[in-house]
C-alpha cells in the first residue's frame, strides 16, 4: 500500500498484511451513528425551488441507516482493488489535490421498495467541489481490463426496509468513474460538507440518482464485478421500460429527462383572456434539447430552452394563448439530445401539469380550486 503525500509523490509504504490494504483501517474516524435508521427531508414544491443554485436549506435529504459522525482528523480514504499501487490519503492531503468545481442537478430517486409511477421532486441544483475521481485512479493504474467497476463504500451503517449491512456499498461502471465530472467532494455551495450531507467527504456523480454518490466516503475499490451489497441486489433495481415483456430489471443510474413548471404556481389566477408567460427546469444525464408546452396534452409548442452548462439543470420559458375564463392545465415535456422522452403517465419523470385559472376583468363569482400541481 502507497500512502500519498502532502507533495503528491508516492513512496513506497506497504501496509503489514500484504494484500494492499489493511482490512476496515478506513473506520477508525468513525465515532457514531446518530441519529439512527432513516431519515428524509423533502424539499419545497417545485414552484418555491426559484433559485438558480439551491440553498443548503431547500435541498432534500435522504439517510437510509443513520448518519455517519466522523472525526475528520483520523479520517482515511483507501484506493484500492484491481490497481497497481493502492494507497491511502487523508482529508489535508486530498484538499491539495487538482479540484474542481462541477454545477450539477441533484435529485434523489424515491422509494427503493415500490415502483416508481410519480414524480417525486426531490431536485435541486448545486455546487460541488472536490477531486475528480480519474484523478486518484490514475494514481492507482487500475487495470482496465479486469477492473469493471468501481466500488465505493460508506461509514454508514444499520438496517434499512428489514435488511441489515456493515456499509452503505454502491457501484460505478468503470467509464462513468473515469469521466471527468465524477468527484471526490469535500465542499457544497462553497461551504464543507456537514455530517448531513455526507461529510467530511463524499463521492458525487452528475447526472445520475443520488443514491450512487456514496456519503461518508472511506473507500475506492476497482473490481471486476458489481458489487453484492444489499443497495445494488435487494434495493435501487428497476424494471427496463425498453422490455415490453416487463421482466429485465436495471440498476437505479443515469437520470432520464424531466421537468418541472416553476411559474406560474398552482393555482394561480392571471388576468384573461390573453397569454399566460411561465417558467420552469429541465434536466437528465443527457442534455435537454428542447421543451414543449402544451394546455390539452394534444398540440405542443416549443418554448425557449437555455444551453446546458456542466450538468445544471436548463431553464425553460414560455408564452401560451388562452382565449376563455376558466381553468388550464399546462403541461411540459423534455426530450433529450439522445431522444429519450418524458412519459406522459405511469413513471417517475411523467410529464408534469400546472393547473391555473382564467379570469376577466369584470368582476364575477369565484371559481372553486384545488389540486393544482402534479
Amino acid at each position: 500500500m502507497y500512502e500519498v503525500m502532502a507533495d503528491g509523490s508516492l513512496p513506497a509504504v506497504d501496509f503489514s498484511d500484504g494484500r494492499g490494504s489493511i482490512p476496515d483501517s478506513e473506520h477508525k474516524s468513525l465515532t457514531n451513528i446518530h441519529p439512527k435508521g432513516f431519515f428524509i427531508r423533502h424539499p419545497p414544491a417545485p414552484h418555491k425551488l426559484d433559485e438558480d443554485l439551491t440553498p443548503e436549506s431547500k435541498l432534500f435529504q435522504t439517510i437510509h441507516m443513520g448518519a455517519a459522525v466522523v472525526d475528520a482528523s483520523r479520517w482515511t480514504l483507501i484506493v484500492d482493488g484491481l490497481v497497481e499501487r493502492p494507497f491511502s490519503i487523508n482529508i489535508e492531503q486530498l484538499r491539495q489535490m487538482p479540484s474542481q468545481t462541477v454545477t450539477s442537478f441533484h435529485e434523489c430517486y424515491g422509494s427503493p421498495i415500490n415502483p416508481p409511477t410519480k414524480n417525486v421532486w426531490r431536485i435541486g441544483n448545486v455546487q460541488w467541489t472536490g477531486v475528480p475521481l480519474r484523478y486518484l485512479l490514475s494514481i492507482a493504474r487500475p487495470d482496465l481490463e479486469r477492473g469493471l467497476f468501481v466500488w465505493s463504500d460508506g461509514l454508514d451503517s444499520g438496517t434499512f426496509a428489514g435488511v441489515t449491512t456493515d456499509r452503505y456499498q454502491k457501484d460505478l461502471p468503470i467509464e462513468k468513474a473515469l469521466s471527468c465530472e465524477v468527484l471526490v467532494a469535500y465542499e457544497m455551495n462553497g461551504q464543507s460538507l456537514t455530517k448531513e450531507r455526507g461529510g467530511p467527504v463524499r463521492l458525487v456523480v452528475p447526472g445520475w440518482f443520488g443514491t450512487n454518490s456514496t456519503k461518508w466516503l472511506c473507500r475506492l475499490s476497482v473490481q471486476t464485478t458489481r458489487s453484492m451489497g444489499p443497495f445494488t441486489t435487494v434495493f435501487y433495481n428497476e424494471l427496463d421500460p425498453s422490455d415490453s415483456e416487463g421482466i429485465r430489471r436495471r440498476p437505479v443510474w443515469r437520470v432520464e429527462p424531466n421537468s418541472m413548471i416553476v411559474r406560474p404556481r398552482p393555482d394561480e389566477v392571471v388576468l384573461g383572456p390573453g397569454y399566460v408567460e411561465g417558467w420552469g427546469r429541465a434536466w437528465g444525464e443527457d442534455e435537454i434539447s428542447r421543451v414543449e408546452i402544451s394546455l390539452d396534452g394534444n398540440t405542443w409548442k416549443e418554448a425557449n430552452v437555455a444551453l446546458r452548462k456542466q450538468f445544471e439543470w436548463q431553464l425553460f420559458t414560455f408564452r401560451v394563448q388562452v382565449d376563455r375564463s376558466g381553468r388550464y392545465h399546462i403541461q411540459a415535456r423534455a426530450p433529450d439530445i439522445s431522444g429519450a422522452q418524458q412519459p406522459l403517465t405511469g413513471r417517475r419523470n411523467h410529464v408534469p401539469t400546472v393547473q391555473i385559472w382564467v379570469e376577466s376583468d369584470s368582476p364575477k363569482k369565484s371559481i372553486p380550486r384545488g389540486n393544482g400541481s402534479r
